[in-house]
């Protein structure tokens, strides 16, 4: 009867391994755990620079709230700044940006990889180039027509170009899970009597399944992280949530901006943490179904 190779292992290695990814842990999960504890203090004491002890003792939140926590950082964010705003413009954009990426790159990577013409190889290097570029030089690219058309500042601005900047990554990705699927399963449908998109979308969707929604969550972090893009072409009212913190800590002088930023970035980091151990089974079976031949 085999073992597995953990157990194989010498106690001492094992103990140093274990160790190791401990320490790794700590030194990962520490800003985010730093951060959010901080949220719940007030700025003399998170940022205090006579006792960095205070941060965790909080001598000023209790003298200031009356109590060793306080929420005063989320509420002057998220109602006095209004933070929820950014928040839905970020949503609004974060869907479409997703939506319209999968749409066009589903179908324009299964059209790449079943084709037999040269031009889908260069397409796919046209492809590669644009996604090479820095993204402020198709901003720049996009803002002469964006002021003439009296657009700039909309949300569908953002929409459009991060589209323009994505659309190269969900397209080289899916291209390659669609060239993993046998064409045999299009054949196989097509000869039951279904159309080229029948076949698409009901036997080749639901095996590319993984593939899609791995996709779907780099384009998702690529909307909801971008600050250059969103800072250049939304006006103040249609900030999304990263910009949004960015004018915080751009007005330190006011009086509990800073803690304003500290919340704020708990409440960006949070859903990440959480859509990640949601979907990681996809991302894992998603990304492995790319690199495996079917």
């Amino acid at each position: 009867m085999s073992t597995r190779l953990a157990d194989r292992r010498p106690m001492p290695v094992r103990i140093v391994l274990m160790g190791f990814l401990a320490v790794w842990l700590v030194v990962a999960a520490f800003p985010f755990l730093w951060t959010l504890w901080g949220s719940f203090k007030v700025e003399g004491d998170f940022f205090s620079k006579a006792d960095w002890m205070n941060a965790l003792t909080g001598p000023l939140t209790l003298a200031e709230t009356g109590a060793r926590t306080t929420l005063d950082g989320y509420e002057g964010a998220w109602i006095q700044e209004e933070f929820w705003r950014a928040a839905l413009n970020t949503l609004i954009v974060v869907v479409a940006v997703v939506c319209i990426s999968l749409t066009f790159g589903t179908l324009g990577g299964y059209a790449l990889s079943r084709s037999t013409y040269r031009y889908a190889f260069w397409l796919l290097l046209v492809a590669l180039v644009f996604r090479a570029m820095p993204p402020i030089t198709l901003v720049s690219g996009y803002l002469p027509p964006f002021f003439q058309w009296n657009l700039w500042g909309h949300l569908p601005t953002a929409i459009i170009v991060l589209v323009a900047i994505n659309q190269p990554f969900t397209l080289w990705m899916l291209t390659a899970f669609f060239r993993n699927i046998p064409k045999d399963l299009d054949e196989s449908a097509m000869v039951d009597g279904c159309s080229r998109f029948q076949a698409f979308r009901h036997v080749i969707i639901p095996v590319m399944w993984p593939g899609v929604i791995t996709t779907g969550l780099f384009s998702f972090l690529l909307a909801y992280n971008d600050f250059a893009v969103t800072a250049m072409l939304l006006s103040k009212e249609n900030q999304t949530m990263v910009p949004k913190i960015a004018s915080f800590l751009g007005t330190t002088q006011t009086k509990g901006n800073v803690m304003f930023a500290v919340s704020s970035v708990v409440s960006v980091t949070a859903p990440l943490f959480l859509l990640v151990l949601f979907f990681q089974r996809q991302i894992v079976s998603g990304l492995t179904a790319g690199a495996v031949k079917g």
